[in-house]
């Protein structure tokens, strides 16, 4: 058996490998679940050094960035919203797998055996694909998965725009490898593809020759993120494109590709991302007549309605003409400026928080979990220019300077304490000036 704490490293070369799910089965095979390494997290670094290198090639080949600095930070905060769950419990995909396993598995394959590694590479995909269709032929699912298609570009950022409560549903789709797949091994590989997936949301890579045969790609994935009527419900793959293949899904990119929702929320404030389309399907379901026209604004597709097939009319996909203006925010390139820093610095105290969880006390990790979820609020608020977004960040840097006081929170390097203290004074007396002056100018607000 491999040591346990030698698993905790992951080495450049294997993060570099983990992105293309190109590991090896003699390296990435454990014995018991608490052996594996949590891959995702320990990509943090190999994220940010992948979206600075598409910024370069963006920057050298058109001129520009790959998109705008406000789409970024919504996908981004999205991602860091999505992982929070994991500060304080196992996820309900390992939890209801380890359940079966010991409960009904009909027999153990052999957790160190390449042909076991091969075999869960192959299930797991299967099991994403078919996962990704319902989570768009489902409405309740779709309310969960639609976060990730709300960012109106596509580039690596757009990855990390996560669900918070999608995982509630994925777990189904997967549960039947528990029958004979040991948890250590389901687990390597649920990681591997969702990072795989994450390279491929981009457009500086066009098509990759006759790996697009057989691999989900940037092409294949642009496709699925857009909101043209040929985009729309295609090429569910996670890493095999196969499957799209097989059950009649997949549609070759064409014309120039529109990202985005059919109908956009144009919004930047992480809570409307994430559950908007709740409040739809509630506001739905009450104003359709008949329990078994409510039962399938549930459960049937999103474009659903009476008298309508299952999925919806296509020919009722708004069109587009490629011409279309993503929603941009209308913040100053300084106040941009501004939420980046502080999405930087609150991205440090989450790191720290992963790196330390297991030496931290739940009441610190729940106080860490709220002060991220506030700023990623505060952020968002500044973004849409919401009238008490003045209010909210004055509010914010209180919770942060209360916080430090209290032990709860403390800078990545020590000797800066005095140093944050100050600018975040500074930034408690800017916005609590900006508060009192918007609140005369219109009481109203």
């Amino acid at each position: 058996m491999k040591n346990p704490e030698a698993q905790q490293d992951v080495s450049v070369s294997q993060g570099i490998r983990m992105m293309f799910y190109v590991m090896k089965p003699n390296e990435t095979s454990f014995e018991t679940l608490e052996e594996v390494p949590d891959y995702v997290q320990k990509a943090t670094p190999f994220f940010i050094s992948l979206m600075l290198l598409e910024l370069v090639v963006s920057w050298i080949r058109k001129g520009k960035p790959p998109g705008p600095l406000d789409d970024a930070l919504t996908s981004m905060s999205a991602g860091v919203l999505s992982r929070l769950p994991s500060l304080f419990s196992r996820s309900i995909e390992l939890t209801s797998y380890i359940y079966i396993w010991e409960n009904y598995r009909l027999i153990s394959l052999p957790w160190d055996s390449p042909w076991t590694w091969y075999l869960t590479f192959l299930g797991v995909d299967f099991g994403y694909y078919w996962f990704h269709r319902m989570a768009h032929e489902v409405n309740i699912m779709w309310a969960a998965h639609q976060t990730h298609h709300s960012s109106e570009d596509y580039n690596l950022s757009t990855a990390l725009r996560q669900s918070v409560f999608q995982l509630y549903t994925s777990w189904i789709f997967y549960s039947p490898l528990a029958l004979f797949i040991p948890p250590s091994v389901y687990a390597v590989h649920l990681q591997f593809n969702l990072l795989y997936q994450f390279w491929i949301h981009t457009k500086v890579i066009n098509n990759l020759g006759p790996l697009e045969l057989i691999l989900n790609t940037p092409s294949h994935h642009r496709v699925h993120h857009g909101r043209n009527r040929y985009c729309v419900d295609k090429n569910f793959a996670g890493t095999l494109i196969i499957w799209d293949r097989i059950f009649g899904t997949f549609e070759a990119e064409k014309e120039k590709v529109v990202y985005g929702l059919t109908h956009p929320i144009n919004s930047f404030e992480p809570f409307k991302v994430q559950f908007h389309h709740l409040l739809t399907i509630w506001t739905t379901f009450w104003a359709t007549p008949g329990f078994f026209n409510k039962f399938s604004v549930i459960f049937k597709g999103p474009g659903w309605g009476p008298g309508k097939p299952r999925l919806g009319l296509n020919e009722e996909i708004p069109e587009v003409k490629g011409e279309e203006v993503p929603f941009s925010s209308s913040a100053s390139q300084l106040l941009k400026t501004y939420a980046v820093v502080q999405f930087v610095l609150m991205l440090t105290f989450y790191e720290e928080t992963y790196t330390d969880k297991a030496a931290l006390s739940q009441v610190t990790l729940l106080l860490r979990a709220c002060f991220i979820i506030l700023t990623l609020t505060s952020m968002g608020f500044l973004l849409d220019q919401k009238p008490k977004a003045a209010v909210l960040e004055t509010f914010r840097c209180l919770v942060f300077l209360m916080l430090c006081r209290l032990g709860h929170l403390k800078p990545f390097v020590p000797s800066l304490s005095f140093a944050f203290e100050i600018f975040f004074s500074i930034c408690i007396a800017f916005w609590g000036v900006r508060s009192m002056k918007q609140l005369v100018s219109d009481p109203q607000k």
